[in-house]
């Protein structure tokens, strides 16, 4: 396991960061494409919703490269050229056909349910930095009896979308930490800048939304092509590398 945590294996890896993940009191997760496999329900929703409306449907991996921004980012992204009516109908259209999906319809990827308890165990603070509502995440907590699991959480509408870092700034004050004790795992380029925007390391992992290249461009500090390899850069010696299957 060890040659996949070399400095070279992806572009731009800042190898020598590595011990530091090691004693990260604060790590901060992505939800979507990070904890939890939800890239097809957002992708078939989101393609439904275009439909619905009346809009050009898009190829799924143009529409697979705005997750983890918040939805109104997103929407912007994908029709640029629509009015603020329509931003409004489609915004409206897929909250609506995306609660027809719960929580087992995203699972955790392979695991991350264990690993996360695994670090609360060690005395790790965790959080949330999503591009979900509040709404949403609030629903997927509930779901999966995650309540009070974590430190603090932070939605893209409740403050600014990633790759703004205001979110990493409210939980870092929120849980008292400080830029140098906290890391951000994310599968996103957004999650990357954001991270290094607020002055925090970032762990890019492979098995998500954006692929490496895109991903190298913002050098993460390590990369995890598993949630057993995140663990790995965060101390965890003693649980194996669980594959995950990856997009890309």
């Amino acid at each position: 396991m060890t040659e996949k945590f070399t400095k070279n294996k992806y572009p731009n890896a800042a190898g020598d960061a590595l011990p530091a993940l090691q004693e990260t009191e604060l790590v901060i997760f992505d939800w979507d494409g990070t904890l939890v496999d939800s890239r097809q329900v957002i992708v078939d929703t989101m393609r439904a919703s275009l439909e619905e409306v009346g809009l050009p449907v898009l190829p799924d991996r143009e529409l697979q490269q705005v997750i983890g921004l918040g939805l109104r980012e997103a929407i912007s992204a994908l029709v640029p050229d629509a009015d603020a009516r329509t931003h409004d109908l489609l915004r409206e259209t897929y909250g609506r056909r995306f609660k027809s999906y719960g929580a087992t319809d995203m699972p955790f990827f392979p695991g991350a349910e264990q690993g996360l308890q695994w670090l609360v165990r060690q005395g790790r603070s965790l959080a949330v930095a999503t591009g979900k509502s509040r709404q949403g995440l609030d629903r997927m907590l509930r779901e999966w009896r995650l309540e009070g699991f974590f430190a603090a959480t932070r939605c893209a509408d409740e403050t600014c979308s990633k790759p703004d870092p205001r979110m990493i700034h409210e939980l870092l004050e929120s849980t008292g930490a400080r830029p140098e004790q906290a890391v951000l795992v994310g599968d996103t380029a957004f999650d990357m800048e954001m991270a290094h925007r607020a002055g925090i390391s970032a762990m890019a992992v492979t098995y998500g939304v954006h692929d490496t290249e895109r991903l190298g461009a913002l050098s993460p500090h390590a990369w995890a092509d598993s949630f057993g390899e995140v663990l790995a850069h965060l101390g965890c010696t003693d649980l194996e590398s669980w594959p995950a299957e990856g997009y890309n």
